[in-house]
C-alpha cells in the first residue's frame, strides 16, 4: 500500500504533531515495515532505518549503506550511514526543529500490540528534546482502515466461514445420531479441508472444543490432546480466515451448540447474557456513529462487560470484548478493551473489528463472535448473529 504522504501530513497538522517517525530494526516494528513497504519478503532489513514524515515539507529517511535501496519506493531524501556516529548525526539532522513526534509507542505499554519502539530508541529520541506521542490513531487511519475492495473480501470470507460452520455442526450431528466416533481433532481437520475448498487461508486451524475444553478460550485440539464429541455437552467452534489474495482481510466468528436435543438452563442463561453483552457493544458503537460522536475501544468493552457483570458473571470473564481485524486476524486498529489493557484509540471510519464476549466455567464455555465494520455514517454487522444455542439432536 502506497503511503499517502499528503493525507498523513494533514492529519499530523490536525493533531498538532511535527511528524511521524517510522523506525524498525530487524523486523522489530512490523507496523512501520508494512507502511514502508518492507514487509512480506524481498528486502533484507538487518540494520536500523528511520523515515520521518514531517507535518510540512518532504519526508526524509535514514538507511544503512548495505541496505541503501530499502526506502527507494518512498518519496523524499535518503541519508545513507555506515558508522554509528554517522547514524547519530543523521538522526540529529532529520529531527532538527521537531518537538512532538508520533511513533509506535504506547504510554506505560497500555496497548502492547502498538508498542513496538524499544526503550533505548525512545531514549535516543527524547535525548534530543523531543516528546514522543502514540501513533495509534495514525496507524488506524493509514494502515488499519479497509478499502472498498478489502471490505468486499471480508464479506466473502465471512460468508465462507458461515458455510464451514454449518458443515461442521452438521458433521457433528451426523456422528452423534449414528453413534460414530468423531473427535474434536477429526472435526477440526475436516474443517481445514473445507477451508481449502473455500480458498481461504488462515494462521491456525479452527478451535473445536467440547465440554470443559470450551471453557479454555484458546484451546486447540491436537493428535495428542483431543476429546470425542459426545452427547449432552457444549460444542464451541471458533474459525477465522481470509481470501488468498493480496490485501484481503480476515473474518472471524464463534458459534456454540449443544450436542443434545435441549439446552440446560445454566447454558441457556449464560448464552443470553453473552448475546446481550455482544448486542450492547454493537449498540453503543451504532449510537456513537448516529450522533457523530467519537467512541473509544475501552468504552465498548465496558458496555459489554457491564452486562455480564450485572448478570453475575464477573468471575467468568477472561478476556476483552473484541479485537481489530485486518490483513492479520489481530489487526493494528483499535481493540475493544478496558480489561486486559485500556485502549484509548478511537473507532475510526473504515475499520473493522470483532465483538466476542465470553464466559468460561470448569465444565463449559460460551462465546458469541461477530464482525463489525464502521463506515463513514453507519455501523454494519457483516454476518448473522447467533440468537440461541443450537441443538444437534
Amino acid at each position: 500500500m502506497a503511503l499517502d504522504v499528503a493525507a498523513i501530513q494533514a492529519s499530523l497538522r490536525a493533531e498538532g504533531l511535527d511528524g511521524w517517525l517510522l523506525y524498525d530494526f530487524h523486523g522489530s516494528n512490523p507496523i512501520a515495515a508494512g507502511l514502508a513497504g518492507l514487509a512480506g519478503g524481498g528486502h533484507m532489513t538487518t540494520r536500523r532505518w528511520y523515515y520521518l514524515i514531517p507535518a510540512h515539507g518532504q519526508p526524509i529517511g535514514i538507511v544503512h549503506a548495505i541496505e541503501r535501496r530499502n526506502l527507494d519506493q518512498l518519496p523524499g531524501e535518503k541519508i545513507v550511514y555506515a558508522r554509528r556516529d554517522e547514524l547519530e548525526a543523521a538522526l540529529t539532522r532529520v529531527l532538527s526543529g521537531v518537538k512532538r513526534v508520533a511513533m509506535e509507542y504506547s504510554p506505560l505499554c497500555a496497548i502492547p500490540y502498538l508498542s513496538r519502539v524499544d526503550a533505548g530508541t525512545a531514549e535516543a529520541i527524547r535525548s534530543r528534546g523531543i516528546e514522543i506521542v502514540s501513533s495509534g490513531d495514525l496507524v488506524q487511519r493509514f494502515e488499519a482502515a479497509w478499502s472498498s475492495s478489502q471490505l468486499a473480501s471480508h464479506r466473502r470470507a465471512s460468508e465462507a466461514l458461515y458455510r464451514i460452520k454449518d458443515r461442521a455442526f452438521a458433521a457433528a450431528a451426523d456422528a452423534l445420531r449414528g453413534d460414530k466416533e468423531l473427535s474434536e481433532y477429526d472435526l477440526q481437520q475436516q474443517m481445514v479441508g473445507w477451508f481449502l475448498d473455500e480458498r481461504l487461508v488462515t494462521d491456525s486451524a479452527p478451535v473445536v472444543a467440547i465440554g470443559a475444553n470450551a471453557g479454555d478460550p484458546h484451546y486447540l485440539p491436537t493428535t495428542e490432546r483431543s476429546k470425542r464429541i459426545v452427547p449432552d455437552q457444549v460444542l464451541l467452534l471458533d474459525l477465522w480466515g481470509k481470501e488468498d489474495t493480496p490485501g484481503a482481510v480476515f473474518a472471524d466468528i464463534t458459534w456454540v451448540a449443544m450436542t443434545s436435543a435441549r439446552v440446560p438452563e445454566v447454558v441457556s442463561r449464560a448464552f443470553r447474557a453473552v448475546a446481550d453483552a455482544r448486542d450492547a457493544a454493537v449498540q453503543v458503537v451504532e449510537d456513537a456513529a448516529a450522533a457523530h460522536r467519537e467512541i473509544h475501544g475501552w468504552e465498548v468493552d465496558r458496555a459489554a462487560r457491564g452486562v455480564l457483570e450485572r448478570e453475575g458473571y464477573a468471575k467468568q470473564i477472561l478476556h476483552r470484548t473484541g479485537h481489530s481485524l485486518g490483513e492479520s486476524v489481530h489487526g493494528n486498529g483499535v481493540h475493544l478493551d478496558d480489561y486486559e489493557t485500556h485502549d484509548e484509540r478511537r473507532i475510526l471510519p473504515g475499520t473493522g473489528f470483532t465483538v466476542e464476549p465470553g464466559v468460561y466455567f470448569d465444565t463449559f464455555g460460551i462465546r458469541s463472535e461477530i464482525n463489525v465494520f464502521r463506515g463513514e455514517d453507519d455501523v454494519t454487522v457483516t454476518g448473522p448473529r447467533q440468537a440461541e444455542v443450537l441443538t444437534l439432536l
